[in-house]
């Protein structure tokens, strides 16, 4: 839930033939009432709660992609016209839209917001539905209420995380199909695939569900085996892995709790990305044994050089050891 409101902007995308839109204008700034918080904070919270989306950054030519521009030039201001940067955003959907066929019109949320202490800036195209009330007599009429669960395209700028020079501060629904490409182009997004930062963003938020489940020894690790074995088929063929269809095959006693995690915003996991085989290897642990002595170690303590070994002495070297091992240690040695 946002936990302050700036701004909440209202227009319509309308379409006027095959491939021609126009934008009437709404509120630029509506008054926030209880009604008004309630739609913001659904709209956020579903948005939220989408697995198929991508992250990315601006595009560096600004001027096919002007959005960055606009937003600019509103935070500069003091971000206090709202006016003027939702009728200039609202100019280049209309735009992006009549260069995709397929594209559907609806009205345009735009809502500046902060939570947890970063500043967002949401864009949401949202339809009516037709449903029914109940009357004061007790008769039933038709009533046109807001799809919220419904809509298909929507996108949220980071803007804390462009400030402070990050990757991926730029998000959108990627939907079916490539219609959801015209709200990509509208936001003037760069999704340049990373598949080795995603997928250790993916191995970051198996291992984080693993330890929120209290999985702890055998179970642990046959969640994260599985893990890797679904990934690594996706690696092989060179196949997009599907957020939704990974959480189901891997957990599939609560998917949803697992998809959750995967798909916070925080981590910036794109949905549809392919597996990198070298990222993957992190989440499978070494273990050995003999009658004096066992270890255990994750491959992520290799690459960061916490363990090393000697093929020629056949031996391991371990570094960073607890404190209290440290003085066994010691005390071992000077007695």
């Amino acid at each position: 839930m946002p936990s302050k409101i700036f701004h909440v902007a209202i227009h319509d995308l309308h379409r006027k033939g095959e491939n021609d839109f126009e934008f009437v204008v709404g509120k630029t700034d509506l008054k926030r009432g209880a009604t008004v918080n309630r739609v913001v904070d659904e709209l956020h919270r579903l948005y939220a709660r989408r697995a198929s989306k991508s992250h990315g950054k601006f595009s560096n030519d600004t001027d096919h992609f002007p959005t960055q521009k606009y937003l600019r030039a509103y935070l500069d201001g003091g971000s206090k016209d709202f006016k003027a940067l939702t009728s200039s955003l609202m100019n280049t959907l209309v735009t992006q839209a009549r260069r995709k066929p397929g594209a559907t019109g609806g009205h345009v949320f735009f809502v500046h917001f902060e939570d947890d202490s970063k500043q967002f800036v949401m864009i949401a195209i949202v339809n009516d539905k037709l449903g029914a009330a109940l009357t004061d007599d007790y008769d039933v009429s038709d009533a046109m209420t807001l799809d919220l669960d419904g809509f298909r395209f929507a996108g949220r700028i980071n803007l804390t995380a462009w400030s402070n020079t990050e990757e991926r501060y730029v998000g959108f629904l990627k939907g079916k199909g490539d219609v959801a490409e015209y709200f990509k182009e509208f936001l003037g997004c760069d999704t340049t695939v990373q598949d080795r930062e995603d997928t250790n963003s993916l191995v970051a938020a198996l291992k984080h569900f693993a330890d929120s489940q209290s999985m702890v020894g055998a179970d642990r690790d046959e969640f994260l085996a599985k893990a890797k074995a679904i990934c690594d088929v996706s690696a092989k063929r060179r196949e997009q892995l599907q957020l939704t269809a990974f959480s189901n095959e891997l957990f599939p006693s609560e998917p949803d709790l697992l998809l959750s995690v995967l798909t916070d915003d925080a981590r910036k996991i794109n949905d549809g990305f392919i597996p990198d085989r070298r990222a993957l290897a992190t989440l499978v642990r070494f273990k050995a044994k003999t009658s004096f002595w066992s270890v255990e170690f994750e491959r992520e303590a290799i690459t960061q050089g916490k363990v090393r070994y000697n093929e020629k002495s056949n031996s391991l070297t371990l570094s960073d050891i607890p404190a209290d091992l440290a003085e066994e240690l010691k005390a071992q040695l000077n007695g």
